[in-house]
Order: C-alpha cells, then sequence, then structure tokens
C-alpha cells in the first residue's frame, strides 16, 4: 500500500456524536480518545526546564544516562534484569514506532505482520504502509508460517486484556519456531485492576520466565504518556534483543529519528520517580470505580479491561447505536469497530477525563435507567 493509499482517518466519523454530546446541557464527557488530562509532575517540569539549553543535536541511541535510566527501570519495576545500554533505544513516542517497526525491520510484501483481534488500529497502518499483510490472531497456533513479525499488546488497548507469563513464552516459542520477531506493547503495564493483576505485576515479554534468559527475536515497547502523563513530550522506548535494536538504532540515526535533548533529560527524571506513578494510578483507580458500575447499572457488560487505561462494554446491540445513546447522555465513546471487525458491538471508554466529568457521566448513567 505505501503511505499513499492509507484510509481516512477513521476518529472523523465520531464528529456527529461529539456535536450531539456537546450539546447536553451540562456539557460533554469526552471519554473517546485515551489522552492524559492530569498534569505533568512538576519534578519532570524541572528536569525539562533546567535542560533546555540544548543548543548541539540530541544522541539518536539516547543519553547515557537515559539509556542507564531505561536498564534499571526494566529491572526495577518490569522484573527484566541485566539490561545494558546496548539492549535500549529512545522513540519519538510510541505510536511511530509501531507504525514504523515492519519497515525499519524489512518486513514487507510476501510476509505476514500479527496484530491482537482487538487492535490499536496502527499494527495494520504499520503493516499496509510496509507492503505486509496484517493478519489479527491471538492464538499463537493460528499464526501463519510466513509471519515475520508479531505484536503482542498487554494490556490491551481497547481491551484491556494481559498475557500472563506462560502465554507469553508460548507466543515466543512460537515465534521463534517461525523465525519471527515479537514485539510487546506495554505501555499500560503499570495500571493492573482486576484479579491476580490487582496486586501482581503485569509481565513483560522480556521477563526471563518468557524468554528463558535468552532476548534473541524479542522486543518490548514502552511509552511514559500514560504512568507520567508525558503524552506531549512524545517520550517513549523499546528494549530487547541488542541485534535487533543496533541495526534499527542505525536506520533511525539514517532518518533522523532523535527523541529531543530536553525531553531526553525529563525521561530520566520520570523513570526515576515511582511517587508520581503511584499517585496517577490512584487518580484512574477513583475514575474507574465510579464509572464501571454505573455503566453496569445502565446495562452495559464490561468484557475483559483487567487492566488498562480503558473499559470494553457491550449492551448486546451494534456499536454505532450505543454510541448514539451514550451521545444523548452527553458521553462520547470510541465504537468497537475502529478496533477490527470482530467487536462491532463493543465500545471503549477511557479514564482520562477529569474527576469531575467522569463522575458527572456516571450519574448520567445512573439516572437514565432509575
Amino acid at each position: 500500500m505505501g503511505v499513499q493509499g492509507l484510509p481516512d482517518y477513521p476518529w472523523d466519523q465520531v464528529a456527529p456524536y461529539a456535536e450531539r454530546a456537546r450539546a447536553h446541557a451540562d456539557g460533554i464527557v469526552d471519554l473517546s480518545i485515551g489522552s492524559p488530562v492530569d498534569p505533568t509532575p512538576e519534578i519532570v517540569r524541572h528536569a525539562l526546564s533546567a535542560a533546555t539549553d540544548a543548543h548541539a543535536y540530541p544522541l539518536t541511541v539516547g543519553t547515557p544516562a537515559l539509556r542507564e535510566a531505561i536498564a534499571e527501570w526494566f529491572a526495577r519495576r518490569r522484573g527484566v534484569p541485566g539490561l545494558e545500554p546496548r539492549h535500549v533505544l529512545p522513540t519519538i513516542g510510541s505510536k511511530e514506532l509501531v507504525a514504523l517497526l515492519p519497515l525499519l525491520l524489512g518486513v514487507g510484501e510476501g510476509d505476514a505482520v500479527v496484530h491482537p483481534r482487538a487492535a490499536y488500529p496502527t499494527y495494520e497502518i504499520g503493516a499496509r504502509v510496509a507492503g505486509a499483510e496484517p493478519v489479527a490472531a491471538d492464538e499463537p497456533e493460528d499464526w501463519p508460517a510466513h509471519t515475520r513479525l508479531v505484536w503482542i499488546n498487554s494490556p490491551g488497548n481497547p481491551d484491556g486484556a494481559v498475557w500472563d507469563a506462560e502465554r507469553l513464552a508460548r507466543a515466543v516459542s512460537r515465534a521463534r519456531e517461525l523465525g519471527a520477531v515479537v514485539a510487546g506493547d506495554e505501555c499500560y503495564a503499570e495500571l493492573g485492576w482486576e484479579g491476580r493483576w490487582a496486586d501482581e505485576p503485569v509481565p513483560s515479554v522480556l521477563d526471563p520466565r518468557v524468554t528463558g534468559g535468552d532476548l534473541t527475536g524479542v522486543l518490548a515497547v514502552y511509552s511514559l504518556s500514560k504512568q507520567s502523563n508525558l503524552a506531549g513530550y512524545r517520550a517513549a522506548f523499546l528494549a530487547g534483543d541488542p541485534a535487533l535494536v543496533g541495526p534499527l538504532a542505525n536506520v533511525r540515526k539514517h532518518l533522523g529519528l532523535m527523541l529531543p535533548a530536553p525531553v531526553q533529560a525529563a525521561m530520566v527524571t520520570a523513570l526515576g520517580d515511582e511517587a508520581h506513578v503511584q499517585e496517577q494510578k490512584q487518580r484512574y483507580r477513583a475514575r474507574r470505580s465510579r464509572l464501571k458500575p454505573a455503566l453496569e447499572a445502565a446495562g452495559f457488560r464490561i468484557d475483559r479491561s483487567e487492566a488498562g487505561l480503558y473499559l470494553w462494554a457491550t449492551e448486546g446491540r451494534d456499536a454505532w447505536e450505543s454510541m448514539s445513546r451514550l451521545a444523548d447522555l452527553g458521553i462520547l465513546a470510541g465504537p468497537g469497530h475502529f478496533y477490527g471487525p470482530h467487536f462491532p458491538q463493543h465500545v471503549r471508554l477511557s479514564l482520562t477525563a477529569t474527576d469531575g466529568r467522569v463522575a458527572a457521566a456516571a450519574d448520567r448513567l445512573t439516572a437514565s435507567v432509575s
């Protein structure tokens, strides 16, 4: 396909529902896009400000301090010890990496890129830009023989599903049989809510229980947008097999894909501070605790959603009909149609609205059936 044949941006279809929601007497509650609304932590802003004398070109591979901070963070927060600077690479947000990784890895015509059935659409777009075939399949035994890249999204967007270490290990084993790279998109990993994930850390695809201590063919992708409210900074990174990271760094040098130096400095501070991460998680926990029972009282079933930033909900009818009902309540969601053809009766509701707006949504949902 290349970049010339891309479809229209799907969110334009939501505009009429947003207009209806804005007409509500108490205004719109926008739960459609997972864009943070809470402040960037003050210590991170100060680190950015202190680094604004950035007269030289930044390092594509990241400063030594940043690469060391990423490696230390993986050991402390993700259960992945032993990473070195050669294992990690900063990126300009994670979306550009998701979109470009097939191309940067040399995946192309005749190759398959596997992604989840309920999927962030950029996985498919990245495959098509590279000229590869996107394949929606969750189970490793369903991955075709010509698979060259497998995307695992845990916790998932939109559905909040989590892959445990055993399932991740089966995925890595199958990918190695196929000669494919496994890329774990893990940017919601700090946001576990239910079942074992209420107390147990969400595992990384780089976890030794998954890889057997061998990182060959495995990458993890992470973003600070959600855990640290740095979406506007475009602060992300990848880690894993140095035989993949090195060539990716080389290509990114040629393309000029480098993270601004002040952002790199801010990331070092963000990665080293856990207090703000826990504070943000408690904000999302409180919003989720208010919104989820209100949706259920209004006739929605919440599927999966044991972790992550969203509630994956259905009332058993087409998502556009649910979008219409919610819009009449002044609530804007995202239709399941945007996340592949397999969940046409689901809507995605984000926790990224202020406490007051989430409370308003909950009150409207409750009142709609009282």
